[in-house]
């Protein structure tokens, strides 16, 4: 028995699945019809498909979990058949996208008046579609007219509107700003000759794309999307349809909108928080070649040449995902003794043991197995993703575990690393340095299970940890990081409202808004940055609210959550505050922090169909930091401008 068999997925056509899918919704079986309607794009991700996807969406949005994002397309060219693949594509992931097309061409318009379409949509997210063509014309069309003064002035000249439209965005709109980079002419004007310049055509629109960047970094929550990279992965002249370009305004060929769409989505996928932290593998076939219980050590294919380059590209992509903190876990069926030999001493592997936080390696089931990772890793079951060679494995995770990302490999072993990396659950807007060491920090967690089996009493664990930590204002060191927890913490989170980096740095400019977050580190390393409280006073009923309190798995139950509070009551009540009350708004991930109010002293005051109201009486409150933690404070600072870290 390996993990490889050969059995089939069942064979469910799109024709038939149509007709399953209608009859679903008819009987009321949502759940079990949005699932088919996923399965339906994932084998069939055509434009007719879309908008039968689009259509059954619209009926059931509000009768489903699906996370609500809002996009705006602000565009120089046709755009509008893409929208129904993207919102197709962004079912599949979880998510009920609603889109506003700017209107064609007047996206300077659109971004400088403060009363337009734009900004009335309210969107958590915009895109800044524009070709070379309209943002460098001189550049794309005449450069082999203009003087290098005048091609440099014209460069200069693009790059002067892309800042005033980036910092007019930004005064009117905390949204997301997604900003296309300029792309290369496939022929540039004056042929090879232009390569052997920095100031030929290519060379200056580079030097546009470049600067871009830095503007973005200037500013909370600009990103560019690559577009000339874009292009080029896919060649320019497949790319483009000059025939629809002239007739329809629309550049891109039919074949590629879904590739436009997909690249959309990397963006729109870890802004809306339907991301994996944990990327559970097969081996067999999987990561490495053959069957190790068969073929031995010595008979598996991994290494350098063809066949086993394959499965090594597939170590390097999983590497990379690792070095932005996404956990690697191993569930395999296989006799543990052989795995690990292949694991640890063939000298074709990328990925060692010290590389993966967790191991299922055995004859259980794999769903199962998948429960027990998210159990011992503390994570959601919607946090892993799958990735296993073997089609009915796929399948049956899907059936049994239909929160979990499966990643549906391509036959040939070659395609595997470039499936991994396209697929948008992985991408990442900000790297902190708690992503970098993810890995390290959990191997320490294990480390602390093992001491805390030694003591009888939690209170002396907890002094053996020697814990510390850092309360401190938000910062720009610290803003990318707190801005990331709002958004992908769950678990010990008592409002789960999401917040962008402007979001943050303008609440961080109001005196009357208080953001901290909390460092810790013990005996065993340092846990990072893990928690974020967000409180705001209100003078009129003479209380601090608090709006936003969340805590990372890794510590919680240690009584960091104490202290961080302890700190909001005592601050409160400095600055004269009587009350410090906090909403609990239960989801269905969040039970761990439903009692956390009712066990620190608060006292029920207000329950709605939302959720339930807590109050601390400041006078009277004993709320005190453990005296097993050494806490230390940083004030928050006279000014309160909050800029990005370089």
């Amino acid at each position: 028995m390996t993990d490889s068999n050969s059995n089939p997925a069942p064979d469910r056509s799109p024709a038939n699945l149509r007709p399953e899918i209608d009859r679903l919704i008819a009987e009321g079986a949502l759940v079990p019809a949005a699932r088919l309607l996923a399965e339906l794009w994932r084998r069939d991700p055509a434009s007719s498909t879309a908008s039968f996807v689009t259509s059954r969406v619209d009926g059931l949005r509000d009768r489903i979990p699906l996370s609500k994002f809002k996009l705006a397309i602000l565009r120089s060219f046709t755009v509008e058949p893409i929208v129904p693949l993207l919102r197709a594509e962004a079912f599949a992931h979880g998510i009920d996208l609603d889109v506003h097309v700017g209107d064609f061409n007047t996206y300077v318009q659109d971004i400088l008046d403060d009363q337009s379409s734009l900004y009335r949509f309210a969107p958590n997210a915009v895109v800044m579609a524009v070709r070379t063509d309209q943002a460098a014309p001189e550049l794309w069309r005449n450069f082999a007219d203009l003087s290098p003064e005048a091609a440099q002035q014209a460069a200069s000249r693009a790059l002067q509107s892309y800042e005033q439209s980036i910092g007019a965005f930004r005064k009117h709109s905390q949204a997301t700003l997604i900003v296309h980079s300029l792309e290369h002419p496939s022929i540039p004007s004056l042929g090879i000759l232009d390569d052997q310049s920095e100031a030929g055509q290519c060379g200056l629109i580079g030097h546009i794309n470049r600067e871009l960047r830095h503007i973005a970094q200037a500013f909370h929550g600009v990103y560019t999307l690559d577009y000339d990279a874009l292009v080029a992965r896919h060649g320019s002249e497949h790319w483009h349809d000059e025939r629809k370009w002239l007739t329809a305004r629309l550049p891109i060929a039919a074949g590629y909108l879904l590739q436009m769409a997909r690249e959309w989505m990397r963006f729109i996928v870890p802004l809306s928080g339907r991301i994996a932290k944990v990327l559970v593998v097969d081996l067999d076939n999987t990561l490495w070649g053959g069957v190790i219980g068969e073929d031995g050590m010595n008979g598996i294919n991994i290494g350098a040449e063809h066949p086993g380059a394959a499965y090594q590209a597939l170590q390097r992509a999983l590497l990379d995902l690792s070095r932005k903190g996404i956990l690697l876990a191993v569930c395999s069926k296989n006799n543990l003794e052989d795995a690990m030999e292949a694991i640890e001493n063939h000298p074709g592997m990328l990925l060692r043991a010290k590389h993966f936080a967790a191991w299922r390696i055995n004859w259980t089931d794999k769903s199962q197995n998948l429960r027990e990772i998210a159990e011992e890793l503390n994570v959601g079951i919607d946090a892993l993703a799958f990735l296993d060679d073997n089609p009915f494995e796929r399948e049956q995770v899907r059936t049994a575990l239909p929160e979990v990302t499966v990643i549906d490999l391509p036959k040939n072993p070659l395609d595997y690393a470039s499936a991994v990396r396209n697929c948008a659950v992985f991408e990442r807007l900000t790297l902190s340095s708690e992503d970098q060491q993810r890995t390290e920090m959990y191997a320490a967690q294990k480390q602390r299970a093992g001491a805390e089996q030694n003591f009888q009493s939690k209170e002396d664990f907890f002094r053996y940890l020697e814990q510390e930590a850092d309360l401190e204002p938000v910062s720009g060191q610290t803003l990318a990081r707190v801005a990331q927890l709002t958004q992908k913490t769950n678990q010990f989170n008592l409002t789960t409202r999401r917040y962008t980096e402007p979001q943050i740095a303008q609440m961080a400019k109001q005196p009357h808004w208080h953001i901290f977050s909390i460092r810790v580190r013990d005996r065993f390393g340092d846990h990072g940055l893990v928690g974020v409280a967000i409180a705001h006073d209100d003078d009129e009923a003479g209380q601090c609210e608090i709006d936003t309190f969340l805590l990372s798995c890794r510590v919680i139950g240690r009584t960091v959550e104490t202290a961080l509070l302890a700190h909001l009551a005592q601050s409160a009540a400095q600055r004269g505050y009587k009350r410090l009350v906090g909403w609990f708004l239960p989801t269905k991930k969040n039970a761990p922090a439903r009692d956390f109010y009712e066990q620190h002293g608060f006292e029920r005051k207000e329950t709605n169909a939302t959720g339930t109201l807590w109050a601390l009486d400041l006078k009277s409150s004993t709320l005190r930091c453990p005296d097993w933690i050494k806490l230390k404070v940083t004030e928050e600072p006279a000014s309160r401008e909050t800029t990005p870290a370089k």
